[in-house]
């Protein structure tokens, strides 16, 4: 446990290092630990507070365990694999002396055989239901019941009742009040003393042979005996199919029975299961699609959350049992800590009102040695947060809280937890808003896993190209969707944020400073093309918030970077001219103006994206942090004149292009002038060509241009170039 308190720290130190090169906006004076103080006292509290309301409740039940970790494992920690298996015919014995035969692909179950099970509707067996066979090898009476999940098509349609092959064999177990008859340890071995229900002595000596063997050598081992005595059916039929694993084991899971802690979450319970569905909808998911995820996980529930794990490391659950006379614990009565006292260690604690050594003594105590899973703490991040039972005036100020940001495969764990922890404890949803990532893929649109050898180093990355091009990457992926890692996208980033800077020092070389974007500024903006070009900003700036608004950031990051990339190659490449004017003429202070209007807002839209390319060209000309600056509004731009068109830009754009693209195939420089040309176009786009003449003129040396309308786009034509004098 001190070895990885100790690796914690250090990995916090990378963890913090990671997310200030990214650039995070964290408040590293609000930072927390899980498995510090802090949390486990609130982990512990709330698992009181569960334990007092009745959501915590400690059961010996059927429980998924894990072989190799010797630990249990909870429903949302399962991941199917396809895995080879086969299916075995075993044949029953009926007391006619006729045959019921089943296929199972675990025979090795034989001795934990319970019952038959067949659907209600199927006529084949209907007679049979409430008549009893005989097992093979083990000769254990067995009734034949009828159960709605048993699948008429699935093999010979009637299915062997194990306690427990799976999930399916506990539902039947449960539902049909059936005995439990296990043979699996919880180290994956068949148990070595052979139990009370097989009698015979043809059975005993055949228990006799699996006794402590592993699933595997006991699968072959009933499978030879089964071809020995004549009750397999053919060989055996060699299939693929899913098998439960624990998320980070390599073995399969068993359903092995225990002692474990639950808490209540719905899963056999359609009152509480209908509340938590409701909670989930008092919530906007984005995407919203994503609510059916959460919908359907509690919808396919099986059993309640099972909270308790065999592992050193955690938060320890936080309870005692009382020993009686014969040394045997109480685990009905379980003694509790004082709220004031946490966190407690159980198994280094003695139990309230009794001294340590009493601990493991008749009459005494014992700790339970459990902790707490780990989605069991991280349920309550908000709650350690925002101060719960520690600053009640903080919590009730900021819970429930605006924003759940995390990835969309584990909906099923951290976000439905945390909403099972906020409805028992605070009758509340945990926060109003759940904004759902996808996966990184590879190039190759693999999912990136240490298995699979595909997974990059986010420090390598961003040393190679910066955070900025990796924001932007990440930033152009929509919520809820799967994205390639892409170096590509990340060049495009890098690109943007330089050509960013360098925008940014044409503007402000002109001379402009804060005063250029100050009160009245807008005001100062006279020419029709700036104005374009404002009207533009103005459009661009309330579609890029309403698309923030709806935690489409992608979509905003879209906006800018196409409006901005607008602002470079066409109005920039126009006003080069006036621009450098005089700064006492109206002409140039417009156009200077709306460069530094532009500049200000394109900044801000931003610096989500490219923090430090935003920042560094703040600090160029502006006080304080672009960072601590205001979202920029259109109602900055409230002041222009109707007269502002935004297609004024645009058009003289267009123009300015068609007029380069006839120099490009004259194959003649750019600079080259320009006798005549004529543009032709919708009498509105032939306006506002006009509208920015003088400009477009000057981009294109041209001496003079002549108007045409026409129904078609906008073209340019008949372009007459100065002649050159031969060099």
């Amino acid at each position: 446990i001190e070895l990885c308190e100790e690796l914690a720290v250090e990995d916090e130190k990378v963890f913090e290092n990671l997310f200030s090169t990214l650039g995070l906006s964290v408040d590293w004076d609000l930072t927390y630990r899980t498995i510090d103080d802090t949390s486990r006292a609130v982990s512990q509290r709330a698992f009181l507070e569960n334990l007092r309301a009745g959501d915590a409740y400690l059961a010996e039940a059927p429980t998924l365990w894990d072989v190799t970790f010797r630990t249990a494992v909870a429903q949302a920690e399962l991941e199917d694999r396809e895995q080879p298996g086969a299916y075995h015919r075993i044949a029953f014995s009926t007391p006619d002396g006729g045959q019921i035969h089943i296929e199972t692909t675990r025979p090795e179950l034989l001795p934990a055989c319970v019952a038959l099970v067949a659907h209600p509707d199927d006529e084949r067996y209907q007679p049979l239901f409430g008549t009893t066979v005989t097992s093979p090898l083990f000769d254990v009476e067995v009734e034949i019941k009828a159960h709605p999940l048993a699948k008429p098509d699935k093999g010979s349609g009637i299915a062997m009742i194990c306690t427990f092959g799976d999930l399916t064999d506990v539902t039947w177990w449960r539902e049909l009040q059936l005995p439990t008859r296990a043979v699996v340890g919880r180290d994956g071995r068949i148990r070595s003393e052979t139990p009370e229900w097989i009698a015979t002595g043809r059975a005993r000596e055949n228990y006799a042979q699996l006794a402590g063997k592993t699933i595997f050598s006991a699968k072959e081992a009933v499978v030879a005996l089964l071809r020995e005595s004549g009750d397999l059916d053919g060989e055996p039929k060699k299939i693929v199919h899913p098998v439960n694993f624990y998320e980070k084991g390599d073995k399969p899971l068993e359903v092995v029975t225990s002692r474990q802690w639950y808490i209540r979450n719905g899963g056999r319970d359609a009152g509480k299961r209908d509340a938590l569905i409701q909670r989930g909808r008092e919530i906007d998911f984005h995407p919203a699609f994503m609510r059916s995820r959460y919908e359907n996980w509690i919808e396919g529930l099986n059993g309640d959350w099972l909270v308790s794990r065999q592992r050193f490391f955690g938060v320890p659950v936080p309870v005692w049992y009382r020993l009686d006379a014969d040394g045997e614990p109480e685990y009905d009565h379980p003694v509790v800590p004082a709220l004031e006292s946490l966190p407690v260690d159980p198994a280094a604690d003695p139990a309230p009102g009794f001294e340590e050594s009493a601990r493991n003594q008749p009459g005494g105590f014992i700790g339970d040695n459990d902790v707490l899973d780990t989605w069991a703490t991280s349920s309550l991040t908000p709650q350690i947060v925002g101060g719960w039972a520690r600053d009640e005036d903080l919590f009730g100020k900021v819970f429930p809280f605006d924003l759940r940001p995390q990835g969309h495969d584990i909906i099923r764990t951290w976000l439905f937890s945390t909403a099972v922890r906020a409805d028992a404890l605070q009758d509340s949803v945990p926060w109003k808003h759940a904004a759902l990532s996808g996966w990184i893929l590879d190039p190759d649109r693999k999912k990136m896993s240490k298995s699979k050898g595909n997974v990059v180093v986010p420090t390598d990355v961003l040393e190679q190209f910066g955070a900025d091009a990796v924001r932007y990457w990440a930033a152009s992926a929509k919520l809820g969707a799967d994205t390639a890692y892409e170096v590509n996208q990340m060049k495009i980033g890098r690109r943007l944020a330089i050509k960013l800077l360098n925008a940014s020092k044409f503007v402000l070389n002109l001379g402009v400073t804060e005063a250029s974007v100050g009160e009245g500024a807008v005001g100062r903006v006279s020419n029709a093309l700036d104005l374009s070009l404002l009207a533009q900003l103005r459009t661009v700036t309330d579609q890029a918030t309403a698309a923030f608004e709806k935690y489409d950031y992608a979509r905003a990051l879209q906006l800018t970077e196409s409006f901005f990339w607008t602002f470079t190659d066409d109005y920039v490449e126009l006003v080069k001219d006036r621009a450098y004017g005089d700064s006492a003429d109206a002409g140039t202070q417009s156009v200077q103006t709306a460069l530094a209007t532009t500049l200000d807002a394109l900044l801000r839209l931003f610096a989500p994206f490219l923090p430090f390319a935003t920042e560094e060209v703040w600090s160029w000309w502006r006080q304080g942090s672009v960072h601590r600056a205001a979202w920029p509004s259109a109602d900055a731009l409230a002041g222009l004149p109707d007269t502002a068109d935004a297609g004024v830009l645009t058009s003289v754009a267009l123009a300015l292009g068609g007029i380069r693209k006839a120099k490009s195939e004259a194959k003649v420089k750019q600079r080259t002038e320009v006798e005549t040309a004529v543009v032709t176009a919708p009498s509105v786009q032939v306006e506002q060509v006009r509208a920015g003449l003088s400009d477009l003129l000057a981009a294109g040396n041209a001496r003079d241009l002549r108007f045409a309308e026409g129904d078609g786009t906008l073209a340019v034509s008949d372009v007459e170039l100065v002649a050159q004098p031969a060099e």
